[in-house]
């Protein structure tokens, strides 16, 4: 099964906070990413686990 891969950009627009809340949450260590070049990719299922994490 293939996971969908979103730049930090998309997962702004889906989680609808700032572009520079999702980098500071992967700088943080709350949201799975990884770097490819300069910009951040983060896994369709790292961005469910950060939101069942974090939903209180």
């Amino acid at each position: 099964m293939r996971n969908k891969i979103f730049t930090s950009e998309q997962v702004a627009d889906m989680l609808q906070i700032h572009h520079y809340t999702v980098l500071k949450y992967i700088r943080q260590g709350k949201l799975k990413a990884s770097r490819i070049g300069r910009v951040y990719r983060i896994r369709e299922n790292d961005v469910d686990t950060f939101l069942d994490d974090n939903m209180t």
